[in-house]
This record gives structure tokens, sequence and C-alpha cells, in this order.
């Protein structure tokens, strides 16, 4: 009888190109990461929406009537305004002021563009309060603008005109980077042809330049007002009286201990974030590539008008930037304001010894170290599994979609489902909860897609033949790993670690529910002295935490420039 043997078959069988042991490694590794994922996002979220539609005892109608009772309460309803229209007018606001600042940094001929860019992102090293205390310094009932303030028709800078001023502070950054990546390539033949045309400058602004970046803007848009309706710390500080879904489920899960009416409100929030995640991604996919293989590079060229333009507005944003973060640093240096301006320390030793700061900076160092070395091991096995290894292909989408998640998920719904699921008699991981390393997880799930959308990046630039003849030399794939990929992608994992640092540093909304008294963390202190009424003691840890932030900053960059002098080399040939 002849025996009919398939191709593939007889070539593995000939050649010796079987899969080798080791690929049951990478098999096993695949599964644990899916499953760290499950456990640490998936799981949370599912006990949340539990929560939500749990049945109470004496409590009348279906759980579903527990959501059409609360969208009939007045006060939900002017919290959910509240917070959709904060939203839009920050993004309308952000949005033209970050493209002009991106369009500045890339296309315009001015001067000191690095130094202009990196205080625009200063805001990235700060807690979000920071902004917001620093304005009640400017615009408060004791501030050195208040005159100016009233003179534009404002009575107080509390409420939603504070909230306004301090989320464009702090989103501004987030906008930036996004239009920036937009607008930094070009083709110089398009905008030759215009030229050649006869086309203005503005016409080819708007046919040339808007056209091309118009998906950068979209989802710079849709960041900023996902950061904004489900940012707490900032509507806390200086919000008043005027409520929003953040705070809502901060005071329904804190002060009332209503934990079901908290998760309903927390669905709520997690609403627009996903509204707005899945109108990012349709965008992205209708996204086409500026620069074709014939493209030629755009050189910014100088045009007089355009560069003081730029300049002007570049160097006004800079100039209120520092201002925030200066009269943070004067306010947290001052006696007694505004009674005694002479400088003093003393803020800081008694927000660091007296309120017991010390040890919640300390926890802060210790989660946002923890978070910088597990948080790019986890995501660089992540983006290698899947896209350096074959086999298990039914669980791919999984850990892709999952990995994808965090994007559309707001950290006080992620943390308020920790609650829920780590908290839980009847669960194992319950010893875990308000511990150290159940914050380090939370946070390293909050920032998961960040981190893995830049190491898929790096890891796609890298060739797929390293791996291919690495099999058919039967070398495992942890040794090509180990010589090969992770050399390549150090930068990247660096910018990731870095990121992880800075993320952990300064987040609030995470953990704001997982701390205990021992792991209380430095930004949640600084909320703690802001209601004690200690604002000066709170505007000094605040800068505390930009310094240190500011500071590792500097060390990853000489890391950086080391590494890549020592692995980096062949980038130069």
């Amino acid at each position: 009888m002849t025996s009919y043997v398939s191709a593939p078959a007889a070539l593995s069988r000939h050649t010796g190109l079987r899969a080798a042991p080791t690929d049951r490694i990478a098999q096993l590794a695949l599964v644990a990461i899916t499953a760290l994922l499950l456990m640490g996002l998936l799981a949370p979220l599912a006990a949340l929406l539990g929560q939500a539609f749990a049945p109470t005892s004496g409590e009348e109608g279906s759980a579903f009537m527990r959501f059409v009772r609360y969208f009939q309460s007045p006060a939900l309803l002017g919290s959910l305004w509240n917070s959709l229209w904060v939203s839009l007018v920050v993004t309308a606001v952000v949005i033209p002021l970050a493209f002009g600042f991106a369009y500045a940094i890339t296309r315009s001929g001015i001067r000191a563009k690095g130094l202009l860019r990196s205080i625009s992102l200063l805001p990235l090293l700060a807690p979000s309060l920071l902004s917001a205390i620093s304005l009640i310094y400017w615009f408060g009932n004791q501030g050195v603008l208040k005159s100016v303030l009233n003179s534009l028709g404002f009575d107080t800078i509390y409420g939603a005109p504070g909230i306004v001023l301090a989320q464009c502070f702090a989103t501004f950054p987030h906008a930036l980077m996004i239009l920036i990546t937009a607008l930094a390539l070009g083709d110089q033949r398009l905008y030759e042809a215009a030229t050649a045309l006869g086309a203005s400058r503005t016409r080819q602004f708007l046919t040339v330049t808007l056209p091309a970046a118009r998906y950068g803007v979209v989802s710079a848009a849709l960041v900023v007002f996902t950061l904004v309706i489900t940012d707490f710390g900032i509507p806390k500080v200086i919000g008043g009286n005027f409520n929003m879904l953040a705070t809502d489920v901060f005071k329904l899960v804190i002060g009332q201990q209503d934990f079901q009416r908290g998760a309903v409100v927390a669905l709520l929030l997690l609403l627009p974030a996903v509204i707005t995640y899945a109108i990012d991604r349709q965008v992205q996919k209708k996204q086409t590539a500026v620069l074709t293989a014939r493209a030629v590079v755009l050189q910014p060229s100088r045009h007089a008008a355009t560069d003081r333009f730029c300049s002007l507005l570049c160097w006004a944003l800079a100039a209120l930037m520092l201002a925030m973060f200066g009269m943070a640093i004067f306010a947290s240096l001052v006696q007694f304001w505004p009674y005694q301006l002479g400088l003093t320390l003393s803020h800081y030793t008694s927000g660091l010894v007296d309120a017991g700061v010390d040890t919640a900076v300390f926890n802060s160092l210790t989660m946002a170290a923890s978070a910088a070395v597990a948080g790019p091991i986890v995501v660089f096995m992540g983006a290698y599994l899947l896209e350096k290894t074959k086999g298990m292909p039914a669980l791919r989408p999984v850990l892709r979609m999952l990995a994808m998640l965090p994007m559309a998920v707001p950290g006080l719904v992620l943390g308020l489902g920790y609650i829920f699921f780590f908290n839980a008699p009847g669960n194992p991981l319950n010893f875990l909860y308000q511990t150290m390393p159940l914050m380090v997880l939370c946070t390293v799930m909050h920032y998961y897609t960040t981190g893995h959308m830049t190491l898929v990046t790096a890891l796609k630039s890298i060739d797929g033949e390293f791996e291919s003849v690495s099999a058919s030399l039967k070398v495992p794939f942890y040794r090509t790993l180990w010589k090969v990929t992770l050399p390549m992608c150090l930068p990247a994992l660096l910018e990731v670690s870095r990121y992880f640092f800075v993320a952990a540093m300064t987040t609030i909304s995470a953990v704001v529910f997982l701390y205990s008294p021992e792991t209380r963390l430095g930004a949640v202190a600084i909320l703690n002295l802001d209601e004690a009424g200690d604002m000066a003691a709170a505007a000094a840890m605040a800068v505390m935490i930009a310094a240190i932030s500011c500071g590792v900053t500097v060390l990853y960059q000489a890391l950086g420039w080391w590494l890549n002098k020592r692995t980096q080399a062949w980038r130069q040939r």
C-alpha cells in the first residue's frame, strides 16, 4: 500500500524542523500572562458588574431598577451633566493649543524646541493635584490674582472654573505627545506640489497638513475627554460643591459605604471611556500611511510670520506651565500665606515628620520602583509571546484583547473592582487586599496598554527572520530572546520602565480604595493634607513628588545614554 505524507510533515522529518520542546515553555508563559491579565483586569471588572446588578435584601424590584431609580435622581443627572460639559470644554480648549504647540515643534523654524518640549511635559511628572493647589494660591480667596478673576466675571475659582483650568494643565502633555507623533512625519513632495500650484501657506495647512493629522487630532481629543471625565483628584481638591461622577463614586464608597450604588456610578463612568475607546479604534482602522516608500521626509522651513506666531504661542504656554509649578514651589516655602511671606522649609518637615508623609513617600518610591521593574517584564513578555512565537491560536486573540482593554478602563473603576474581587471572603487571594503587591498589580494593569503598544512597535521593527533562522538551527527561543531581541529592544524597555515609575509616583485614582494606614502613598497623603486644611504642606509634598520624578527621569536619560553606547552601536553603523 502506498503511503502519502504531507510535504510539511516530510520536510519536518527529513530536516529536523519539528517544533522544539522549548516551545512548550513559550506556550506555558503565554498561558501565565493571560491568566495574570484575567486575574488583574477582567475578574475585578466582572466583580464590579456583579456588584452593580446584585439584588439587595429588602429592595423592591429587580437589580435593573437600581439603575432606573438612580437615573431619576436629580443629583446623578447633575453630576453626569457636569462631567460631560466640563470634559467637552477642556477638550475644546486643549486640542487647538496642543495642536499649535505640536505644529511649532515639528513644522516651524523656532529655536529652543528641546527646551520648550521639556517644559510642556512637566505636568506628567507631578500629581494632578499640584495644578489644583497652585490655582488656589493664584486665584483662591487669598490668591494673588483674585481681583483679576473677579474682573473676568467669576466669583470664585472653586467649582467649574478651577476644574477646567487645572484639567487643561494636567491633560495638555497627553494631547501634545499624540499630536507631535501625528505631525512629525510629512511628505515634502505634497508641499512642493502645492507651492507649484500657487497654494498659499494657509491653503496648504488646510488641505495637506490638517487632513494628514486628522486621526491624531481625533485620538488626542478622545484621550483628553476620557482623562477629564474619569479624573478624581482635581475635582476633589478644587471642585467645591460642584459634583462630578468621579467624586460621586468616592463619596458613595468612602463616605457612605454604599458599595452597590458606587458600583452603579462606576459603570456609568466606564461607559464614556468605552465609547471613546471604540471610536478611537474605528478611526485607527481607517488611518493610512503618511509616508510611502517614495516619499521625501518633510524638512521644516523658516517663515518669519509663522515662526513669530509659533514662538509666541509656545513661550506663552511654557510660561503658564512654569507659573503653575513656580507658584506651587513658592507656596510650599512661604511661612504663612499670605501674611508672612518669608521662606522656610517647615512645611516640608511638618508634612514629612508631623503628618507622617515620609512613610507615604517611601511607600510611593517602593511601589514605583516595583512597577518600574515588574511592569516592563510582564508587558515585554506578553508582547514578545504575541509577536515572536507560534502556537495556541485560540488564546492569542484573548490576550490581544486583554492587552488593549486597560486603555478603556478608568483607574477609579479598576480600583473599585479590586475591592469587590480581592476583598471577597471566598477569594483565596483575599490576603493580598490592602498590600503593596496588590497596588503594584493594579498600577501595572492600569497602565498596561501604553507599555504594550510601545513594545509591540519595537518588536515589529525587528525582522522575523531572526526567529526563523534560530528555529532552523534548533536554537531555543529564549536564547534568541536574550542574545538578539532583548538588546535590540532595550531603548523601548527603558522608556516603558520610566513611564511605569512616573505613573506609579503620581497616580491616585487607581489606588485610592486599596491602601491601608501602613501602605498609604504620597499622592493619597497630599489629598489627606488638603482635606485637613494644610494646603502648604500638601503643596510641599506635591513638589517633592514632582522633584523625585524629575530626578529619576534624568537618571533614566543618563542610563539610556550609557546603554545606547554599550548596546546600540549597530544603529549608528
